[in-house]
C-alpha cells in the first residue's frame, strides 16, 4: 500500500563530536534555530519546528566509507530564500562542496564540522517538473541569477532560516541500491520515481521528486558506521494518524533498512 499523500519527513537525528562547536555552525552558518539543549543533546529548527537533533559522541571520527548519510536537505519555502542563505554564506565566507540545477529545484551543498552532508534548496513548481522526474538530473547552478531576486545582495538581511522550512528529502548512503529499493518499495510503499542503474535511487509518496534518495557512490557493500562515529542515528517519517502508524509499523516490523539505516514512525 502507498503511503499516505500526507505522510512528511520529520527530525534527522546525528552524532556529532564536538556539540558546542556543532551548535555555533548551525546557529551561525546554517541559521537553525536551538530549541532546547541539555544532557549532551539538542534540538535545532525552523519556526519553532525541529528539523535536526544532534547527540554527543565526545572525539567521533567522520563517518566516511560506511553506509548512512549522504545528506539531508533543508526546502525552503521561496527563491528569495535561497537567495537570502547564499548571499549571507558569501558574506560569513561558509564553505560550500557544491551548486547545482536540478531541474525539479536549485541546491547548495556544504558538510559540518562531522563531514554530515547538507542540502539547502528551493523546489520549482511542481507544475514545471510534475511527470517529467525522469529529467531530474544535476547541471551548474547560476548563482547570479539567484542573487539577482535580492534588490543588494550584500545588505540583504538574514535573520535565519525562514518559517516553513521543512526537511524536504534525506538521502542515505546504501551498500546495495536493488535492495534498498525493495525494502523502501515494497515494504514500505514509496514510489520509485528514479534509479541509475545500481549507482542510485529516488523514492517518493505524493508525487513528489523524492522524498527519499539512496546511492553506492561512497558505500558499495560497505558496512553500517560504527559506535564512535559522527553518524546517522536515525531519520523521522511522520504519518498523519497513529492508525496509519500503527498499521505501518505492523506490516513492516524492522525500522531499519537492508544497509543499517534506521528509521523511525510517529504520527
Amino acid at each position: 500500500m502507498p503511503l499516505p499523500d500526507a505522510t512528511r519527513l520529520g527530525a534527522v537525528h546525528l552524532s556529532v563530536a564536538d556539540l558546542p562547536r556543532s551548535l555555533d555552525y548551525y546557529r551561525r552558518s546554517i541559521g537553525l534555530d536551538v530549541l532546547d539543549e541539555g544532557d549532551g543533546e539538542a534540538s535545532l529548527g525552523a519556526g519553532g519546528t525541529e528539523l535536526l537533533h544532534l547527540v554527543e559522541e565526545p572525539g567521533a571520527a567522520p563517518a566516511d566509507g560506511y553506509t548512512g548519510l549522504f545528506h539531508y536537505a533543508l526546502l525552503l519555502p521561496e527563491r528569495t530564500d535561497l537567495a537570502r542563505w547564499l548571499a549571507h554564506a558569501a558574506r560569513e565566507r561558509v564553505p560550500l562542496t557544491g551548486a547545482s540545477d536540478h531541474f525539479v529545484s536549485e541546491a547548495l551543498y556544504l558538510r559540518d564540522p562531522d563531514h554530515h552532508g547538507i542540502e539547502i534548496y528551493w523546489d520549482r513548481p511542481r507544475a514545471h517538473w510534475e511527470g517529467q522526474v525522469g529529467r531530474m538530473g544535476t547541471w551548474p547552478l547560476d548563482l547570479d541569477d539567484i542573487l539577482r531576486t535580492l534588490p543588494d545582495p550584500e545588505t540583504a538581511s538574514f535573520g535565519g532560516l525562514p518559517d516553513g522550512t521543512t526537511m524536504g528529502h534525506v538521502h542515505l548512503r546504501v551498500s546495495d541500491v536493488d535492495e534498498t529499493v525493495r525494502f523502501y518499495r515494497d515494504g514500505l510503499g514509496l514510489d520509485l520515481m528514479a534509479q541509475l542503474g545500481p549507482q542510485a535511487a529516488f523514492m517518493s509518496w505524493a508525487g513528489y521528486h523524492h522524498h527519499l534518495g539512496a546511492n553506492t557512490w561512497e558505500s558499495r557493500g560497505a558496512d553500517p558506521a560504527p559506535d564512535g562515529t559522527a553518524r546517522l542515528l536515525r531519520y523521522t517519517i511522520v504519518l498523519p494518524t497513529e492508525a496509519e502508524r500503527d498499521e505501518l509499523l505492523a506490516q513492516i516490523g524492522e525500522l531499519r533498512d537492508p544497509s543499517g539505516n534506521v528509521f523511525s514512525l510517529t504520527a
